[in-house]
């Protein structure tokens, strides 16, 4: 299917996006990356904090072939996304890798690091060095887009997220969001934003998630259907730990299965950083 043109630029001469069928608050459009302006604007940047509807107000937005996020301007080294050192010419096309492949290659490579620790059989268990495949798919009791709407109101009234604006996005799907801008967020980790969009769209169809929010360094999630047993929650909790290792080397988390108890089961919130 072809991707519609990236109707951003309408925004120039229309801010309000009344021509796109939008009503938008004021904001501005964001073409900064680390080596300069890009050739096209990468997200449509709201001036003012983000309120309890805003995501879900954004979701017309969709049809003009925009996703929307929220960006948290307050989290730690944030300067706004003006300030990410968004590196778009190193992005690839996020159908172009296969989910599985992508997760079991991180897998291998956690492996060397975890050996040499000598910690294998304690962090890794149930599963030890074998890449244990992707987990079991989850149907949704509700609508992906209505339960990332609510749990999303309720991340905006804490302090879950770092003073959020709305933003959009010129991209396929919202698990191609981080591709679209060029995403360097994982950069210590993996360098294409596509591969790993390539796992967050496998975890669109088999767990119904929507990425809500993106900082700096960290990437939230929104999932209608996350595990509801711990053997379901350590399989997911495997692929969470190849995504991102962060999450439990550089977290408050021992060992795979604590994770998986604590971050996975029955959580509606997944939440990835990256040092």
């Amino acid at each position: 299917m072809a991707m519609l043109p990236n109707p951003l630029p309408h925004l120039a001469a229309d801010p309000t996006g009344a021509a796109l069928d939008l009503r938008l608050p004021p904001g501005s459009l964001v073409d900064t990356t680390h080596e300069g302006r890009w050739h096209e604007p990468l997200l449509w940047y709201a001036d003012g904090p983000a309120t309890a509807d805003t995501w879900r107000s954004l979701l017309p937005a969709r049809a003009a072939g925009l996703q929307p996020v929220l960006i948290e301007a307050g989290a730690p080294h944030s300067k706004g996304p003006s300030g990410w050192d968004l590196m778009p010419e190193l992005t690839s096309y996020p159908g172009d890798h296969d989910a599985e492949e992508v997760l079991a290659g991180f897998w291998t490579d956690l492996l060397e690091d975890v050996a040499e620790e000598g910690e294998e059989d304690e962090v890794l268990a149930p599963y030890g060095t074998q890449w244990p495949g992707l987990a079991t798919a989850l149907a949704p009791a509700v609508d992906p887009d209505e339960a990332a709407a609510a749990i999303t109101a309720d991340l905006v009234t804490t302090d879950w997220l770092e003073k959020p604006h709305a933003a959009l996005v010129h991209a396929r799907r919202s698990a191609d969001i981080p591709a679209a801008l060029g995403w360097s967020g994982p950069l210590n980790y993996e360098n294409d934003p596509a591969r790993l969009c390539a796992v967050l769209r496998s975890w669109e169809d088999r767990f119904g998630i929507r990425v809500v929010a993106l900082a700096f360094d960290r990437l939230t999630l929104t999932v209608a259907a996350p595990p509801r047993t711990q053997e379901e929650a350590e399989a997911v909790a495997a692929e969470h730990y190849a995504f991102c290792p962060d999450n439990i080397d550089q977290g408050t988390y021992e060992t795979l299965r604590e994770y998986a108890a604590k971050a996975v089961l029955d959580v509606h919130t997944w939440s990835f950083w990256w040092d």
